[in-house]
């Protein structure tokens, strides 16, 4: 690698207009012009952000969630699709790389909706589609897995990038697939969880996780979560006030910019709505890895061997 690039990053922390896939789509394209008019050009967006979070999973028993499935299920996006085009062009229009996590339907079952992260170059190419590999617990009411194809790092204007959805980031080895591919810029999109057990603190969770692939790596991290509207609070707790309280609950999301030294870059934005601005510098990456280099040197791999199985899953394969 000849060039280090230097660009400013977006992080942005927003609630997507809840269950409306076009108007959430409008949200984004006007964020990302916004990002890019403060000279942004790495726009990151929050899991699964078109449309929305099932939080009833975490709130109500399965039968009582189950038309609320149907109604994500209406609401979720095609790709590709109008709405993958619509980011797509105003990717390109604003000359901006873009991360954003959507909904995505299966085309073979109506069973099927993935957890989704687009990646999308500034030209306006769809460069990947990662699913996510493994819902977290609740999560498994409404996500299928993912499967290992979508692990890939993609060489963009920016630099090498990598993105995982939220729990990921807690898998070892997922993390290590995307460094060992080069991974300089890595993505990390999450949601908004109030409903997280009561002695767990999302916002510093989220911090942890970051701090911990920025240092092991030593590249940078951007993280986008979601905020919680009064939408959000009404469809989950339904009649109930103490649900209505606990959704209410504070340091629940964290956005921010990490460094190799597993720093912020700047201060991190807390639970409210708005984008967070920071300046990368891929050259800061160079020296940290001579000291501890876990792709590299400090490694064994007479001693370790990790292997990633890439084959695309289908539920039927024709032969001829």
């Amino acid at each position: 690698m000849d060039e280090f690039p230097r660009f400013t990053a977006a992080a942005v922390q927003a609630a997507p207009v809840y269950l409306d896939a076009a108007a959430t789509v409008d949200k984004a394209v006007s964020l990302i012009h916004e990002a890019a008019r403060n000279g942004a050009s790495l726009v990151a967006f929050p899991e699964v952000f078109v449309p929305g979070y099932p939080y009833w999973n975490w709130t109500m028993n399965p039968v009582d969630g189950s038309p609320w499935y149907e109604r994500l299920y209406r609401s979720a996006i095609d790709v590709p699709g109008p709405h993958v085009e619509t980011l797509c062009s105003a990717a390109a229009a604003a000359g901006c790389t873009v991360v954003i996590g959507v909904n995505e339907r299966g085309p073979h079952s109506l069973g099927v909706l993935y957890n989704s992260i687009l990646t999308i170059g500034p030209d306006g190419a769809l460069l990947g589609v990662h699913r996510k590999l493994v819902p977290t617990w609740a999560e498994k009411l409404t996500w299928t897995n993912g499967d290992g194809s979508s692990l890939r790092v993609h060489q963009t204007p920016i630099g090498p990038l990598g993105v995982l959805a939220c729990g990921e980031n807690t898998n070892t080895l997922a993390r290590f697939t995307l460094l060992a591919q080069g991974e300089l810029v890595h993505v990390a999109s999450y949601i908004s969880l109030p409903v997280a057990p009561a002695d767990y603190d999302m916002s510093e969770a989220i911090a942890i996780r970051t701090a911990a692939h920025c240092f092991e790596g030593k590249l940078f991290s951007l993280v986008s979560c979601s905020t919680i509207t009064e939408e959000m609070i009404e469809i989950a707790a339904g009649d109930s006030p103490v649900i209505a309280e606990r959704m209410r609950r504070k340091r629940s999301a964290l956005s921010g910019v990490f460094g190799p030294d597993g720093r912020p870059l700047v201060d991190p934005l807390v639970d409210e709505e708005g984008i967070v601005y920071a300046e990368i510098d891929l050259a800061r990456c160079i020296q940290p890895k001579q000291m501890h280099d876990i792709i590299g040197h400090y490694n064994r791999f007479d001693v370790f061997n990790l292997t990633v199985d890439t084959t695309p899953r289908a539920p039927i394969t024709f032969t001829t």
